[in-house]
Order: C-alpha cells, then structure tokens, then sequence
C-alpha cells in the first residue's frame, strides 16, 4: 500500500491514532460515505439491487447519466489490507471520488481501490446488494414493489415512503441540505410510475409479498415522507392524519410482523398519542443540527412552523410517550461546517453536535446521525459545499460512543444488528463502531 498519497495517509494517520477506539470498519465506511463512489463499467444485466431512490438521491453528481444507470443500493467491503469484516455502505456517486469500484478480470469480482494521483490503492473486495425476490415482484395494481416498499440495510430495513416530496420546499423553506423534490423531478423523468404519494393498497401489498418471501430478512420498517403543512393539498387531512391512516392499516395486518419506526414532523402529545395507539413503537423526529443558528438557517422551515424550542421540548415529550431510548432524533453530521453559515473550526463542530447528543441522551432520548452527502441539487450543494473532514467523523464517532457509554444506554432497536462485521445500518457508521464489550450493555 502506497504511504505518499495524501488521501492513504489521512486515512492511515486515523486507523493508527485511533484504532483503539474506532475500528478501521467504522473509519474507512465514514471516509467513503462523505466522498461518495465513482464506479468503472458495471454489468447492468447483473443480478444485484440497484439504487430504488426511495426518498432522496443520496447522490452528489444527479445527472441523467447517473440516474439512468443501475448501480447498487449498497456496496459491502470484505478482506483488502486492512483486513476488513463485512462493512456496509450505502452508494453515493461522485464521479470525482478519489474512491472507485472496479471490475478485476483476475479474480471476476469488484474491487475498490482509491487514488493516488494516476495510481490506485486497493482498498477491499467489495460485494454489491443482494438482489431479493420480491423486489422483482409487483402489487396487485401493477406497482413494483421495488418502487413501493424498496428494502435497505442489507434487506433488514422496509422503506415505506409515501409521501416522496415536502411541503416545506412549496414555501421556500426546505432544509438547506434536502434534495428530496428534486431527486422526485428528476426521478419522475425516467420513471414515469414514480409517484409522490403512494396509496394504502399498494403499501398492504407489497408487504404481504415481502411477507410470504423466503429470502426475505427484514425486521423493521420505516414509515416517512415530506413534511405535510398544506391540509388543503391533502383533502383536509394533516399530516398525522395521513400517516396514522398507513400506519393502522399495517398493524392492522401485519401487527408485530416487523418493527415499527415513524419519522414525521416534531408533533403535540395529542397527536404523539394518536401515532403510538396507531402501533408505531418508534418516533423519529430529525432534529438535523443542534447550533441555535445553523438550526434557524439550514432548517428554516422548521424555524419557522414548529420553532428549535418547541421542537425540542416535543422530543422530550415523546419520551413519556413511546419510553426511553424509542425516541430517536437523527442529526446530519457535517452540515455543522458547511458554508457560507456553519463552524470554521472542527472541533467546535464536534463539541456543539455533542452537546446536543449530551442533553438528548441524559433524557432518555437515543439521537444518532446520518453522514452529510452534499447532494449538487440541494441549497448547500448549489453552493458549491463539499464533504466534511474526515477528522470530523472520526471525533463525532468517538464523542457519540462516549456519550452512550457515559449514560449507559442500550443499543438502539429497530438497526439490526451492531459492531464491525454485523452492522446492517449504511449511511453512517455509528452502528459499525460498537465494541464487542459495549454490545453485553
């Protein structure tokens, strides 16, 4: 392995400064997951599942020539000179990542190596997504189930987006790091089944044949969409009446068949009620960034209809509603450096996401992060904002599993299973970084 490549050398410096406390799993999958991946030729009659872009692009080049191509959901590495336990990563194409996949004749399998100048530095073997069999399947009114109930994390998790725009955007106010009605656009252009609001029927469907299915090892699902602050668009519904309509409809059926996780909107005790006797047995409400000033100015729509405060004073509540540790807000890690509004320095970003992760945790809430894709259609991606720092990843790792040891808490449900080699969870590697000591909590 090369030494005089200032990319190798970033990602050795960490694994040999750090490799106490974070696996080199953890720290290589943050590494790629920020950069994203460039692919060589991929064998588009190859028998893998390809990106279903169920909610955003997680892209940050979004280009017809991208978006009409199969690459997989999710790569995993294997072996390399690191060694590496089965590692996890959802794919996110950047043609100019310094990481790149590519076919090797030799072995007849993909390898990812990463740049060195003109060279490359093998990095692992890599194996793409499985394909499921009832991705292939379609509902009984002809939608595929791949669009309707698209399966992540290995197959582990069920995504059920059925509302795949936010209103928030109609107003001008979306969050400054969201590509979600533009990844519709562009979605709807090559995909003309792609819809934004998905009916009931379909959703029953398309779990009963993931029910039914041998191959099928999902054991959690997420129920999620754009937010809903129009009644109007929506027949007079509100957004919790919306979703509860989803929600019981499942249960009704499927009751108990898979963990149930709701990310909607910071909502009332009144309407956290209505999504908990619903059957949702865990509430997401993303809370994005925890610095009062990014917050107002990457979450304005959030600013504005529910307010910081308020929002953080409903996560506290829907403690006593859904019982701790069930009660999960995720952060986007690295817009806390973004431009023109976020940190210049790193370790002030690190020590105001952690603050927030502090405060949650010694409430009994369990926060936990998704790495930061600079998506070019999103606000921050049109200017011109690239990828947090590795260091920045490394340091949130350790602080988040710091935090967690501190308070004692137990790994969080509905994210398969934890620690290197056995992480099912792609976008970020909080899952990947549980020592095999911290997982008898």
């Amino acid at each position: 392995m090369s030494k005089n490549n200032e990319y190798t050398d970033e990602l050795d410096f960490f694994i040999e400064k750090y490799g106490r406390d974070i696996n080199p799993e953890a720290i290589i999958k943050e590494d790629i997951l920020r950069q994203g991946i460039s692919f060589g030729d991929v064998d588009q009659e190859e028998n893998f599942s390809g990106k279903s872009y169920f909610i955003f692009s997680f892209n940050v080049d979004n280009d017809g020539d991208v978006i009409n191509k199969k690459y997989p959901e999710e790569i995993a590495l294997i072996n390399g000179p690191y060694n590496l336990r089965r590692t996890i990563i959802s794919v996110r194409i950047n043609k100019t990542s310094p990481y790149s996949v590519l076919y090797d004749k030799e072995s007849k399998g993909y390898k990812i190596y990463k740049y060195k100048g003109k060279d490359l530095d093998y990095i692992g073997d890599v194996l793409f997504s499985p394909e499921k069999s009832y991705m292939l399947k379609k509902t009984e009114s002809g939608k595929s189930v791949r669009d309707a109930a698209p399966t992540i994390e290995w197959g582990y998790l069920i995504y059920l987006a059925v509302f795949r725009m936010c209103q928030y955007f109609e107003d001008g106010s979306e969050c400054a790091f969201c590509d979600m009605n533009s990844n519709y656009l562009n979605q709807k252009k090559s995909n003309k089944n792609y819809s934004a609001v998905k009916s009931v029927e379909d959703i029953l469907s398309a779990l009963s044949i993931i029910s039914d299915a041998d191959d099928s090892n999902a054991g959690a699902y997420t129920l999620t969409g754009g937010s809903i602050i129009d009644e109007i668009k929506f027949k007079g519904d509100t957004e919790i009446d919306f979703y509860v309509r989803f929600l019981e409809a499942i249960e009704d059926k499927f009751k108990g068949r898979w963990i149930s996780k709701v990310v909607v909107q910071a909502h009332t005790k009144e309407n956290l009620m209505r999504l908990k006797n619903a059957g949702a047995y865990i509430y997401h409400t993303n809370f994005e960034v925890w610095d009062k000033n990014l917050f107002d100015k990457i979450c304005p729509g959030k600013s504005k209809f529910i307010g910081r405060d308020e929002w953080i004073n409903r996560i506290i509540d829907a403690v006593s509603v859904f019982g701790e540790y069930k009660v999960i807000p995720n952060f986007v890690a690295g817009v806390e450096l973004s431009k023109p509004y976020g940190f210049a320095d790193i370790d002030e970003a690190v020590n105001s996401t952690a603050e927030g992760l502090d405060f949650f945790m010694s409430k009994g809430v369990m926060p936990r992060y998704t790495t930061w894709c600079p998506e070019k259609t999103s606000r921050l991606g049109k200017m011109g904002n690239t990828s947090a720092p590795l260091e920045y990843y490394v340091k949130l790792l350790m602080k988040w599993h710091e935090l967690h040891y501190k308070y004692g808490l137990p790994v969080p449900e509905g994210y398969g299973e934890a620690g290197a080699g056995k992480a099912e969870f792609s976008v970020s590697a909080f899952m990947d970084a549980f020592k095999s000591e911290d997982l008898n909590l």
